[in-house]
């Protein structure tokens, strides 16, 4: 989306109500994220435990990406033009964000897997430290793609573009064919990854069932590495705005940055707001940490009369 046609078509009103409507649902989500934040660092009992860890840290991941993917739609209406560095700075650190978050899921169903069919070892395997060197392999990981994008630019660019300002967007900054072939190769390597390890990972846990002594444990077991699938379809739907945008703005053209937009809410919005409600909320010990935390109380006080 061209941001100078965004001032063409879109009305000041327009313009205003789309920006509230995005910076008021990220602020939503982020103090949903906040409080789960606060509760995990509140309680001793979750640093200890490597699932809680890596829960905490695709909910952390998840504000940081909407921060700085509601900064640049935001800039695209006040500030379309952004110097070359801090609009670099912007899209690697939001790339990086959303790779992280199948790498993450990843993790989080591998896991599962070790504490149903390897009950034994899984306290020695998934220490919190660990966990946390684990944790900086995903963003090694994850930044590989946008310091790739980073290398080229440099390769491909001369000196006096880094001084320039440019339309914000990956595709504005990142526009040769290598970056093009770049994004597709890692974004094929990287989800065919993360799905290989979900369905391997369900797969054995759903068999682990038949063996298991402990039935519910399994079963929650299983749920919660089929809900990593369902989340990692949700993430997966950033692939669909160009596919609609090729259907639907042929046939509503004066309707572009409606399309756009709606696009933006389905992709980037929307995903962000389901996944503290498809882990935290049915955790019971999260729901109890955060009812205990957030939950106003009345607490009434008998004053008992004084006896004479």
């Amino acid at each position: 989306m061209n941001s100078t046609s965004v001032w063409i078509v879109d009305g000041y009103e327009e313009a205003l109500a789309k920006n509230i409507v995005i910076v008021s649902l990220a602020l939503i989500i982020n103090l949903i994220n906040g409080m789960l934040v606060v509760t995990f660092f509140a309680n001793p009992m979750f640093s200890r435990d490597s699932r809680y860890i890596l829960y905490i840290h695709l909910v952390i991941s998840d504000m940081l990406m909407i921060c700085i993917s509601v900064t640049l739609y935001v800039l695209t209406y006040a500030l379309p033009l952004v110097s070359v560095p801090i609009c670099c700075t912007l899209v690697v650190f939001g790339t990086t964000t959303y790779m992280i978050t199948p790498l993450n899921l990843a993790g989080m169903a591998i896991e599962r897997y070790i504490a149903i069919c390897k009950p034994l070892h899984h306290s020695q395997i998934c220490t919190p430290h660990r966990t946390y060197i684990f944790i900086c392999l995903l963003w090694a990981i994850g930044a590989i793609p946008s310091l790739a994008d980073i290398i080229i630019l440099t390769a491909t660019q001369p000196i006096s573009f880094f001084s320039s300002f440019v339309l914000c967007y990956p595709f504005s900054v990142f526009s040769s064919k290598r970056h093009q072939d770049r994004t597709t190769a890692s974004q094929v390597i990287y989800m065919s990854l993360v799905w290989i390890i979900l369905i391997y990972t369900y797969c054995r846990v759903f068999f682990a069932a038949r063996k298991a002594t402990s039935e519910g444990s399994v079963r929650k077991a299983r749920n919660t590495i089929l809900l990593h699938g369902i989340q990692l379809l949700l993430c997966m739907l950033s692939y669909i705005p160009p596919v609609l945008d090729m259907i639907l703005v042929p046939f509503f053209p004066i309707h572009r940055t409606k399309i756009t937009f709606f696009n933006y809410l389905l992709t980037n919005i929307m995903p962000r707001l389901l996944s503290p409600l498809i882990y935290g909320v049915r955790d019971q010990k999260f729901v109890k940490e955060i009812k205990e935390h957030f939950t106003c109380k009345v607490i009434i006080v008998q004053i008992v009369p004084s006896k004479n």
